[in-house]
């Protein structure tokens, strides 16, 4: 155990900013309660990204909100997961649910919900989850156009990045809140599948087994070795923390901090929760508590500062875990007491004591007990019994005391009893249901259709099109970037991507790059993030279609996005075929081939070994079962690093089972030879010539 060390240098008070904490059960959430929490964010049934948590559900959901708000604690509920298409109507009824039990405010991914929301439950405020990948303030804007109230920035931010964000939402009407403490995905927020193509579970539907922080060695000695099986934990990040940034982040108009840890312990919750209110009041905090109740050999602010280095990455030890056990009696004292927060006025007459708040409760009990005449005043002694509140949420504020009773006597007991059955029942009114109104709703009906799919293909680069097949496919997708490579007789039939991720310094860029696209002929432009709807519409882009970053796994997103102006879609590539057969109406398509992107990054995990100096911007990792992922830098283009799946999904001689109306090959490490064959096997419907993999297609919801 490591001996208690305030942090250093306190800060100036921080008003207004709210402090998020986790909830992943009931006990989490009474921890982080009674630790002094502004508002807990908790998931409810299986729609939402931690299904391994605790969670709550229509039987405990009421019981948390009703505790939450008798102490003046806002309840954000996740529901913020990819859905299926038979799985909505249970994401209605969660909706429901969710509002009768008087959430404050639904976390959303899906635009499924956004629709369900405002369908049902049109006052239930909406805050955007941080897997929509929101990194600029074109992302901001498209949000707020959407109708979110708030917005959960990406974790991957720099503090000016923040600032502009933030400065967005004050223009466009929306609150930004940021992640100020707790686990960092290697990945960036709402893109990677690494968990669901190497093992099956999917973090997008909330069941991510963390497979970044198994071995995955960056070592380039071991470059032309193949099956040496990794070692080194090169996709491994320490926790942030950015509790000493608190005043900056504040200044660049964050709302809300959240702290990251639904999985994680009630004293991992108060110690967090304790450091952010001592931090907000400009006070020290025990830092080495909140790093020995859990780190990864301590913390990081890596991204927030813009070191984005080796000193990023780190692994729990055994070191760690010992430090955390000796840590948590410590932590638990931090909430065996209520956290006093909620005002409360009283009023004594000699017939009653009436306790009201400051949010229209008031409750009065009478005085039951006999009063003998007094030898002299008893005010002092009524005002002491009164204020002691202590191991209630209350806080005695205004005292007002019928002057007729300086002259009448009760044992200091019957007072305690007066004050204690006054707040008891002010708690509980406090603590009542209070539902949010709910519409009549029914899904729209959303049929198949038969469809055979024509073969189309997406490539890195001109120089990777095979000539005879830019005149066979349906059509060509490049990215926007390779606009000038494109021959002008073939621009008619080419896509242009955007990139899926793009953060504010590379925005200007962006922007300018789809300005000069517009009007050179191109049959449409692929967007992949939200923000490109805010650029398309700058910009006059269209015909406008959706890629791989905006997840479309149901029919009802679909709708949205078809409503929002696009044309086509692409089907995200962990939605099983027995779920694409409601997208009928709807223009789309399906991969089916590719070395999928299963990770995009914005730190670098061949930092760890070599320096930007000299790289070449391509490399692997290698991982525990000897496999090489390939790895590929973006620079100086974009700050982005993808990881691709070492085998490539294949469904050529399945393509008849696809529901879809584009086949889409994905092409991204391939030659232009190797390219042709793959091309030249999908179009026959043959067999595959070497390993590949059916993906999840075939996996049940």
């Amino acid at each position: 155990m490591t001996a208690a060390a305030p942090s250093p240098n306190p800060r100036p008070a921080v008003p207004g900013v709210e402090i998020l904490a986790p909830a992943g059960d009931e006990a989490m959430l009474s921890a982080a309660v009674r630790s002094g929490a502004d508002a807990v964010y908790l998931g409810f049934g299986g729609f939402n990204a931690r299904r391994g948590a605790g969670n709550f559900g229509p039987d405990t959901l009421p019981a948390a909100v009703g505790y939450c708000r008798a102490r003046g604690v806002r309840v954000h509920v996740a529901l913020n997961t990819l859905a299926f298409g038979s799985e909505l109507a249970d994401l209605a009824g969660a909706v429901r649910c969710v509002a009768a039990a008087g959430a404050d405010a639904v976390i959303a991914d899906d635009l499924a919900v956004r629709h369900l929301v405002r369908a049902i439950a049109p006052d239930l405020p909406l805050h955007a989850s941080t897997q929509m990948s929101v990194h600029s303030p074109a992302g901001v804007r498209a949000l707020a156009a959407l109708g979110y109230a708030r917005v959960i920035l990406a974790r991957e931010l720099t503090l000016d990045e923040i600032k502009a964000c933030c400065a967005a939402g004050r223009e466009a009407g929306i609150e930004c809140e940021v992640f100020l403490h707790g686990a960092l995905c290697f990945a960036i927020s709402g893109q990677c599948m690494l968990s669901a193509f190497l093992g099956g579970r999917s973090g997008n539907r909330g069941a991510c087994a963390g497979p970044c922080r198994l071995p995955f060695d960056a070592d380039p000695a071991l470059a032309g070795r193949p099956g040496v099986p990794g070692t080194a934990c090169h996709l491994s990040l320490k926790d942030m923390d950015h509790i000493p940034h608190l005043r900056e982040l504040a200044d660049a108009g964050v709302a809300s901090v959240k702290i990251e840890g639904r999985l994680r312990t009630p004293e991992y919750a108060a110690a967090a929760v304790a450091a952010c209110r001592a931090a907000r009041g400009g006070l020290p905090y025990d830092a080495a508590l909140l790093r020995d109740v859990f780190s990864r050999s301590g913390f990081t602010d890596g991204y927030l500062t813009g070191r984005r280095d080796g000193r990023m990455f780190g692994v729990r030890t055994a070191a760690d875990a010992a430090a955390t056990r000796a840590a948590l009696p410590r932590a638990r004292e931090l909430y065996r007491r209520e956290f006093a927060r909620v005002p409360v006025d009283f009023a004594l007459t000699p017939d009653c004591l009436t306790a009201a708040d400051r949010d229209g409760h008031s409750v009065s009990v009478p005085v039951a007990d006999a009063f003998r005449p007094a030898a002299h005043s008893q005010r002092e002694a009524i005002e002491k019994a009164l204020r002691r509140t202590g191991g209630t949420p209350f806080v005695a504020a205004d005292l007002t005391v019928d002057p007729a009773l300086d002259a009448l006597f009760l044992p200091a007991a019957a007072w305690n009893a007066l004050r204690r059955q006054a707040l008891e029942q002010l708690l509980a009114l406090r603590a009542a249901p209070r539902p949010r109104p709910v519409r009549p709703y029914a899904l729209p009906a959303f049929a198949a259709a038969a469809k055979t799919p024509r073969l189309a293909a997406y490539f890195t680069s001109w120089a990777q099109v095979p000539a005879p097949w830019a005149e066979k496919l349906a059509f060509l997708v490049l990215p926007l970037g390779q606009a000038p490579t494109v021959p002008d007789v073939w621009r008619g039939k080419t896509l242009l991507a955007l990139p899926r991720v793009t953060f504010g310094p590379g925005e200007a860029a962006l922007r300018a790059a789809l300005t000069t696209a517009v009007p050179q002929g191109f049959a449409g432009y692929v967007l992949g993030n939200p923000a490109h709807l805010t650029l398309a519409a700058a910009a006059k882009a269209a015909p406008l279609y959706g890629g791989l970053g905006l997840n479309v796994t149901n029919p009802l997103a679909a709708a949205e996005y078809t409503a929002l102006g696009l044309r086509g879609l692409l089907l995200h590539p962990e939605t099983p075929l027995a779920e694409m057969t409601g997208f009928g109406k709807f223009t789309t398509a399906a991969l089916v081939y590719g070395h999928l992107p299963v990770m995009l990054t914005r730190a670098c995990p061949r930092h760890n070994v070599r320096g930007c100096a000299g790289c070449d911007r391509a490399g692997t990792l290698r991982d525990r079962k000897g496999r090489d992922l390939a790895l590929r830098c973006e620079l100086p283009a974009n700050d982005v690093r993808t990881l691709y799946n070492p085998v490539p999904v294949y469904m050529g001689d399945r393509l008849r089972a696809l529901p879809v109306d584009w086949a889409l090959a994905y092409f991204t490490r391939e030659s232009r030879e190797r390219a042709a064959q793959v091309l030249e096997t999908l179009a026959a419907g043959a067999a595959f010539d070497s390993e590949f993999t059916r993906g999840l297609y075939y996996t049940k919801p």
